[in-house]
């Protein structure tokens, strides 16, 4: 709650917020407008994945097999801990000292850069969004625009705070002296790490997708590069690829395409000229296993395009970092309480209006409504919630359940409420329901119930039957 106060009342970050309906939000709905099919193509694209789910082992015993048949190596880690370890240990035996990065909110989800850090590496993030906030020390606030946040004028401060520099907000400006910056890292850097948008099967291909050459650098210039990506995001063939191209792209920024797909297809064979010379699969686990054999099985879908986030009507009053975990949005209130536990995010589920918006917008057309009411139902099967609202809702099942307390209350509340209405509305609400009528006025009752107005409409039709 103190987050999200705090969020709606910078004026900054309103301002930035206020440009996804204009940009992003609307951008997905022309592109998909605009691609014949597109209804029946983002059918074809969710039953890829809920087929390639129901398989998982034998598709990932497929891709290690085609992964090693190349000359790669492939590593299983059960959580972020093991994760991190994992690449550490790459890094340590080869005597790595410079990392660059391309943007991953898998590395995010397991803190792979602080763990790094500590163990004396230095980590570049080479995408520009992840570049300003690493620089900022802050965290993703959007899955496709890490830094969408903050504005120019804040971008620009941050550059010159750290590098004592004179840059103005110029878009350009800022781009240029980046560009400059980070190739000289790209230069020094020893081993890459990548995320990986899709894992092929069959070829043994990690596809990463951008929109800056960032992540092709970072996956063809350095000797070493580790991709990290969840278990999840399997497909089995290649030529499934464009299908998720296509509603990837529209998506999450309203292109046909995005401009970089980087394919990561084992090292580089003796007669190619560049490429990396060793290459490494760190599958993550972190919970998707446990989430595959539940209810909540759909939110293993999601291929990250932030469509959901930018249509939502929540997250753009608050942003991102009001949501407390790594993953924002509304399908961040699903699968961070299931990647991090309930009992720790259990406002999360909540921070949703259900309206519908982001199944409509998601390019798989995950259920994100019915997923988000299924955690808050095992909030309050497992006692999670705070008392106060377990109070509440037991109250108001038993009145429900029961005609009598119903009638008597309905017509008790229309009866009282309009004596403190101005002009036909309520100003101010009682104890839990004064947060609606903080930044809304609540319509008065009319003085009677629905079952009292119909009796008397019933009453007088009876009596003038013409």
């Amino acid at each position: 709650m103190e987050a999200s106060a705090e969020a709606m009342a910078s004026p900054n970050l309103q301002l930035a917020l206020s440009r996804l309906g204009e940009t992003l939000a609307l951008g997905n709905r022309t592109a998909f407008e605009k691609l014949p099919g597109s209804s029946l193509l983002r059918d074809k694209a969710r039953a890829i994945k809920d087929e390639t789910l129901a398989h998982l082992d034998e598709h990932l015993e497929q891709l290690e097999r085609s992964i090693l048949a190349r000359g790669g190596h492939v590593h299983f880690a059960a959580d972020g801990d093991e994760a991190n370890a994992i690449v550490a240990k790459i890094i340590r035996d080869r005597g790595v000292k410079r990392v660059v990065k391309s943007k991953s909110m898998v590395t995010e989800e397991i803190h792979l850069n602080a763990h790094l850090e500590k163990c004396g590496v230095e980590v570049t993030e080479t995408d520009f969004g992840e570049f300003i906030i690493q620089v900022a020390g802050e965290r993703p606030s959007h899955l496709v625009g890490p830094a969408l946040h903050k504005t120019a004028e804040e971008m620009r401060d941050v550059l010159n705070d750290r590098f004592g520099t004179q840059l103005t907000d110029e878009p350009h400006v800022m781009a240029q002296f980046a560009r400059g910056h980070l190739r000289q890292k790209f230069r020094e850097s020893e081993l890459g790490i990548t995320g990986g948008n899709f894992l092929i099967a069959e070829t043994g291909t990690v596809v990463v997708i951008s929109n800056e050459g960032n992540a092709r650098l970072t996956s063809s210039v350095p000797k070493i590069v580790v991709s990290i990506v969840g278990i999840e995001k399997v497909i089995p063939k290649l030529s499934d690829l464009p299908i998720f191209l296509k509603v990837l792209a529209r998506a999450a920024t309203g292109q046909k395409m995005s401009i970089y797909a980087s394919m990561i297809t084992g090292p580089r064979k003796p007669d190619e000229g560049d490429g990396p010379e060793e290459t490494h699969l760190v599958l993550l686990d972190n919970g998707r296993s446990k989430i595959l054999g539940s209810p909540m099985r759909e939110s293993l879908f999601c291929i990250r395009c932030g469509a959901c986030l930018n249509i939502c009507p929540v997250y753009r009053k608050v942003g991102g970092h009001a949501y407390g975990g790594t993953y924002s949005g509304p399908i961040g209130a699903v699968i961070t309480p299931l990647f991090d536990g309930l009992k720790d995010n259990y406002h999360q589920p909540h921070a949703s209006s259900l309206c519908g918006a982001c199944q409509a917008a998601c390019p798989v057309k995950i259920q994100i409504p019915e997923l988000l009411v299924r955690n808050r139902a095992a909030q309050h099967e497992t006692h999670i919630a705070p008392r106060g609202e377990e109070f509440i809702y037991r109250m108001w099942a038993k009145m429900m359940r029961s005609p009598w307390l119903y009638t008597t209350l309905t017509r008790w509340a229309a009866r009282v409420l309009p004596w403190f209405a101005k002009d036909g509305w309520l100003t101010r609400l009682p104890g839990p329901l004064a947060g609606w009528t903080k930044i809304r006025d609540f319509p008065a009752p009319s003085g009677q119930t629905f079952r009292e107005r119909w009796k008397s409409l019933a009453e007088e039709n009876e009596a003038n039957p013409e």
